[in-house]
């Protein structure tokens, strides 16, 4: 399960990869560390197919059986909890630029994952929703997402067996994601690659390293 990503890259930067059409004002891409019930980066498409990168909330609302914790990661997507949120509509990008894994055993030590030193941009496979509620001691009228999770690839496993996001890494998958059928997108909730993937940081709680918005 993953609780924890950092997203710091220029604002042009992520502009101009996922081709944002609508900057909402207050969107930030200098967040090292971000948790769940926070806010952050978001590109969904509006009534007009355009891509907005706006701000949202991380969580959705929990089953009624369940414990009343946000859902931040999605996994069991054949659930009729998440049936309506499949649709194109309602999926997003989370734009990142690194994600954290504790270990299984203790001591528990995070582990940062990120494409490489430099920290390229990818994306989580999202769906996003509209809730009226209350949120961190805010009432009214929210938006918020969560991302789909996978097994673990060859990397992950020794630190987190359970699960790791679905990683979206090119402009390809991203449109698939966002525009594709039910069946073509879900088929990317698939690990990334070992080899795509490195180990960046230990030890920390939050990803400092990378260039700021």
């Amino acid at each position: 399960m993953c609780n924890l990503y950092s997203i710091r890259k220029p604002r042009d930067e992520v502009v101009g990869l996922f081709g944002i059409s609508r900057l909402d004002d207050g969107v930030q891409l200098e967040l090292p560390a971000v948790y769940p019930d926070t806010m952050a980066a978001v590109v969904a498409l509006d009534h007009n197919g355009a891509r907005n990168l706006t701000m949202m909330r991380w969580g959705f609302p929990p089953p009624l059986s369940a414990r009343p914790r946000p859902v931040t990661n999605i996994r069991n997507i054949k659930s009729s909890f998440w049936r309506n949120w499949l649709k194109p509509e309602f999926r997003c990008l989370v734009p990142a630029t690194s994600f954290c894994e504790w270990t299984d055993m203790r001591p528990k030590i995070p582990h940062w994952f990120a494409l490489d030193d430099t920290r390229p941009v990818f994306a989580f496979a999202g769906l996003w929703r509209p809730w009226r509620g209350e949120r961190k001691g805010e009432a009214g009228d929210h938006r918020l997402f969560a991302f789909l999770t996978t097994e673990a690839n060859d990397l992950v496993r020794p630190i987190h067996a359970k699960a790791m996001p679905v990683m979206l890494c090119d402009a390809e998958a991203w449109d698939i994601w966002l525009t594709g059928a039910t069946d073509e997108a879900l088929a990317l909730q698939a690990p990334l690659a070992a080899s795509k993937l490195n180990i960046v940081e230990r030890n920390i709680l939050a990803d400092a390293v990378g260039q700021g918005a």
